[in-house]
Order: C-alpha cells, then sequence, then structure tokens
C-alpha cells in the first residue's frame, strides 16, 4: 500500500461513532442508492454497501479510491474520482452523505457542494453533512496516537495541537514510522478545517433549494469529538 492509503487507514480507519447514524440515514435511500462524498478508502461506503446498499463513492485521490475497489470486491460500489465543489455525475441519488469533516476540508466553498448536493438528490431524498469542532490545545495532555501495525511494521500518528489560524482550525500531528527493523522515520503533518457552523450549512442548503431537517449529534468519546450533523430534504 502507498504511504497516502497507509495514513488515511491509520487516521481515519479507526473512526466508528457515526455509522449507526448513517445506517440508519441510508434505510431512506431506497432503490436510488447513496453517494458517499470523501469517501477515502472506503470506511463508510463498505460498511453501507455490506448491508446491502448501492454506494457511489466520489474522492477527490484516485489512489485512494483504488484501494477502496480492491477492497469492495463484489459489493455493490462505484468510484468515482472527483471534486466535492464541482462533481456531476448524471444522476441521483437516494441519500448523500458527506462524514467525518469532509466539509470542512472545502476551503470554505462548502455553498458548492450544497449547490452540487442539490442537483443530485433524488425528490424525497436526504444530504446530510457531518461537522466537528475540535478544542484548542497545546502542549503535553495529548489525545492517544492512531496506530497501525502490519506485517513487522508500525505507524503512529500522535495528535500534537489544534490551533485558530485564519483559514479555520489548524491541526497538526506527528508521523512515526518504525520498520522491522526498529528504524524510525518522523514527519509533521498539518490539515484545516474551514470555520463554518451548522447554521451556516443550514442556510447554504435553503439557498441550494433544500429544506432544513432536525439536526443530528454524534457523541464525542474519550478518543474522538463530536460531531453536529446537518440534515437536508429535496
Amino acid at each position: 500500500m502507498s504511504d497516502l492509503v497507509v495514513w488515511h487507514d491509520v487516521e481515519c480507519g479507526g473512526y466508528g461513532e457515526d455509522l449507526a447514524l448513517w445506517r440508519e440515514l441510508a434505510a431512506t435511500a431506497g432503490r436510488d442508492g447513496i453517494l458517499d462524498v470523501g469517501a477515502g478508502t472506503g470506511r463508510v461506503t463498505l460498511d453501507l454497501a455490506r448491508a446491502g446498499h448501492d454506494v457511489t463513492a466520489l474522492d477527490l485521490e484516485p489512489e485512494l479510491l483504488a484501494a477502496l475497489r480492491d477492497r469492495a470486491g463484489d459489493l455493490p460500489v462505484t468510484t468515482v474520482a472527483g471534486d466535492a465543489r464541482t462533481f456531476s455525475l448524471g444522476r441521483r441519488f437516494g441519500l448523500i452523505i458527506a462524514p467525518m469533516q469532509t466539509i470542512q476540508l472545502l476551503e470554505g466553498r462548502h455553498d458548492d457542494f450544497l449547490a452540487r448536493a442539490a442537483e443530485h438528490v433524488a425528490p424525497g431524498g436526504i444530504v446530510a453533512a457531518a461537522l466537528a469542532d475540535p478544542p484548542e490545545y497545546e502542549g503535553e495532555i495529548r489525545p492517544l496516537p492512531d496506530i497501525h501495525e502490519a506485517d513487522g511494521w508500525l505507524w503512529a500518528s500522535q495528535p500534537v495541537a489544534v490551533r485558530r489560524a485564519p483559514e479555520g482550525m489548524l491541526i497538526q500531528r506527528t508521523r512515526q514510522i518504525v520498520s522491522p527493523a526498529g528504524e524510525r522515520s518522523i514527519e509533521d503533518d498539518e490539515i484545516v478545517l474551514a470555520r463554518v457552523s451548522a447554521a451556516e450549512v443550514e442556510a447554504a442548503g435553503r439557498s441550494a433549494g433544500l429544506r432544513v431537517l432536525p439536526r443530528r449529534t454524534i457523541p464525542a468519546t474519550d478518543d474522538y469529538v463530536g460531531s453536529d450533523v446537518v440534515v437536508l430534504g429535496a
């Protein structure tokens, strides 16, 4: 596997607190199927496909989608490389989801995503997007690292700080790889989550012609921050 795939699995693959909500919403999709936006290597896509749902996985990174296809096997999964802000798939879906913090990785262009989602959701369908607001911190008190071990190799990703930045919330991690021989490499990684509220996403949904439905919540745990989930109806 490539480094991109491994680090995506390490830092995203272990999260499962939201799966119950996506399964619940998937039951409303009917025969129109589901669009998973920011699908990565298939954390949510594969879970829903195993339950018998027809899922289209959209992601900007073809390399992640290639890993997803390998893992999907004969499951009812279609992969599409594309940008959440500009995609055009020529079909409609009963459910469109943007799990984790996908909508906050769009550099503030959540309105573009919602405009595209409104064009792709079937009448009576649902668009749902999760938003996180991680608390600021820096110092010795840190969350536990995300760790993956395979064939004697160890990958560990340690969050070290969350800071406010002009573009949003800057999340800093230290990534370590330890080989079977004990050789270690270390690098730093940063991502920025755009500062966007649930109310702003709902307003953008209204502008796109969608109805605002009751929000849902994914509770925080000892290992993960919670999320508000904006739910919009066609």
